[in-house]
This record gives structure tokens, C-alpha cells and sequence, in this order.
């Protein structure tokens, strides 16, 4: 019974810090902005901005009732801790109770500025040739499964395929609250060793990736961040994804270059050339802002040490698969034994 008046009188203590740590308050605040917002009928001449704030708006209300929840079950939980009798549905509870705090301490953690927006993640092949590629859409499979899994929604919005078998590149969208803050830590280059399945002698073979990871950003996230028409060149040319008569006929796809950095952006899924022009737009304004963010890190490197943005030099993770299973974090140096279950979302 100790025990778990020990872990009641924690459970307590951890709510307080996490009520400070989440700023209930303020998202309160936040929730009657929002509300007034999405009652002026104005609002939806703007659909992606109008479902930005919907979105934002039922995920603050729903954290706000999941913390009351879990608050009140704290709290009867002191009730039941207080009687001299010990059961396994006391039990049981506090472990539930347990479990679901890590989930919101967790989420705490997520406070960068855009932590909390969906997230846009490119996958590109890099020394390996066909090896590679094949590397990329097992981790492209990776994440589409760990998405599924957290119930976010996936779109590709450029997609190119090796000559042989993978996929050379890929860049995708995730719709969902924090999905920026979940997945930004992916950020870098994934290294793959394993028996080449594409070789008859099955040699060992070592294969490397980059995946980038962006924040989804409209221009309203970003006014301090303009795209002039003089500063960008855009090119149309036919989708080479499914698409149908449409994408054989019309150039719908855009690679879109901004001539000041030389940052080149491409989308082609979607049926309308429109509506890739919104999606390369929004590509190069993430592009720009992590650019910035570099820049404004690596001032800072004197006090905090030297910022590495997701690049080729970048190595964070090791999945071994031949002679022996691993994977490893090379920046936390957390391991395990089991590839399988990683590569499996």
C-alpha cells in the first residue's frame, strides 16, 4: 500500500509541474480567440487558413479537456490512496494514470513555435545507387506506418523513382497537431547495413539517406519571411505521377527556383498547376525559415556549440541488419536490438 501512496503523492506532484509546464491559462485565453475568430463568416475566403484554425482550435480544446480528465483522476486517486484497502483496480488505474502523464510530460517538451503545426519530410537517396534508393522507401514505409499509427493523415507531393527498383526522392506532407515537434528529431542522415539484396554473391552492403523535415508554414506563420516575383523563376513541365489524361496533356507540375539562395523546390501530384504553385510556395517558405534558423543558430555556436543542420555530415542513426542487428542513435547512443520493429513504424 506504500507503494502506491508513493506513486499517488508523485502522480500529484507531477501535475503541478505539468500545469505550469502546458500554460492551461493561456490556452484558455487562446480558445476564446479562436472561437471569435472562426465565427466571422470572412474566415473561410481562406480554406487552408480556416482549416489551420479549426484545427488549432478543437486540438488546444481537446488538451484542455484531456488535463481536466487526467486531474480529476489524480484526484480520486488521492481519495482511494487515503482507505487502508489495496485492489487490483487501484492498481490498475494508477498505471493508466502514469501512463497517460508521460504522454502529456511528453508533449510539454514540444514548445518550439511550431511544434505544434503538421510537418513536411523529404527522403533522399544518397552513396548507395540502387541500394540507396531501396533505403528510401523502406524508410518512406517507416514513417507512413508511424504516422498511421498516430493518426495523422499523409499526402506525397513529389515523388521521384530509382531507375531499378526505390525511390531516388520523395517529399510528403503530415497533417496532424504536433507532428513538426514529433518528427523534426529525424532530421539527418540514415545509415543502412545490411546483405545487398540486389547482389547474387549478397555482400554487405552500406547505404545512406537524408531525410529533411520542415514545419508546414503558410504566409501568415511567417510575415517577416517575403517572396518577391523578381526573386523566384518558375518552370512547368508534365507531371510524371498518376494522374491521368490531365497530367498528359497540361503542365501541371512546377519546379519553382529562388534565385537569391538557389533553393530549388518541385510538386507535381496534384491535378491543377495552381494549386502545385501553393505547394512549392509553402515548400520554399519552410525552406527559407530553416535557412534562417540556421543562420541565426550558428551565431549563436560560441555559447551553445557548433549548430548542424540537416546535411550529409549529419549522421544520426544506424539501422544494422547484417551481421548482426542494431539500431543505434548516434547522438544519444540509445540502442536496440531489434531493426525489425523499428523499421516497422
Amino acid at each position: 500500500m506504500n507503494d502506491i501512496k508513493i506513486k499517488v503523492e508523485e502522480l500529484v506532484q507531477r501535475l503541478e509541474k505539468l500545469k505550469k509546464a502546458l500554460n492551461l491559462a493561456d490556452k484558455g485565453d487562446r480558445v476564446k480567440v479562436l472561437e471569435n475568430q472562426s465565427a466571422d463568416p470572412s474566415l473561410w475566403n481562406d480554406q487552408d487558413q480556416a482549416k489551420q484554425l479549426m484545427q488549432e482550435l478543437a486540438e488546444t480544446k481537446k488538451e484542455i479537456v484531456r488535463f481536466e480528465e487526467l486531474a480529476g483522476t489524480v484526484a480520486a486517486l488521492v481519495e482511494l490512496s487515503r482507505e487502508a484497502i489495496l485492489d487490483e483496480d487501484l492498481k490498475r488505474e494508477v498505471a493508466r494514470a502514469e501512463k497517460e502523464m508521460a504522454k502529456f510530460e511528453l508533449k510539454s517538451f514540444l514548445s518550439g513555435p511550431y511544434d505544434a503545426k503538421g510537418a513536411i519530410m523529404a527522403i533522399h537517396a544518397g552513396q548507395g545507387g540502387t541500394e540507396a534508393m531501396d533505403w528510401v522507401s523502406m524508410l518512406l514505409r517507416m514513417y507512413l506506418k508511424y504516422c498511421e499509427e498516430k493518426g495523422w493523415q499523409t499526402e506525397t507531393l513529389d515523388s521521384t523513382a530509382g531507375e531499378e527498383a526505390g525511390i531516388k526522392s520523395v517529399t510528403f506532407r503530415v497533417e496532424g497537431a504536433y507532428a513538426y515537434g514529433y518528427l523534426k528529431g529525424e532530421a539527418g542522415t540514415h545509415r543502412l547495413v545490411r546483405q545487398s539484396p540486389f547482389n547474387a554473391d549478397n555482400l554487405r552492403q552500406t547505404s545512406f539517406a537524408l531525410v529533411e523535415v520542415l514545419p508546414e508554414l503558410a504566409e501568415v506563420d511567417l510575415p517577416d519571411i517575403e517572396i518577391k516575383n523578381d526573386d523566384v523563376d518558375w518552370q512547368f513541365f508534365r507531371s510524371s505521377s498518376k494522374g491521368g489524361q490531365n497530367v498528359q496533356k497540361v503542365s501541371t507540375a512546377v519546379r519553382l527556383i529562388h534565385k537569391p539562395t538557389g533553393i530549388m523546390v518541385t510538386a507535381q501530384t496534384e491535378r491543377f498547376q495552381e494549386q502545385n504553385r501553393e505547394i512549392a510556395l509553402n515548400l520554399l517558405r519552410a525552406k527559407l525559415w530553416l535557412l534562417q534558423k540556421t543562420k541565426e543558430e550558428n551565431t549563436k555556436k560560441d555559447l551553445k556549440g557548433d549548430y548542424r543542420p540537416a546535411s550529409w555530415g549529419t549522421q544520426i542513426r544506424s539501422y544494422v541488419l547484417h551481421p548482426y542487428k542494431m539500431v543505434k542513435d548516434l547522438r544519444t547512443g540509445v540502442e536496440t536490438a531489434s531493426p525489425e520493429a523499428v523499421l516497422n513504424g
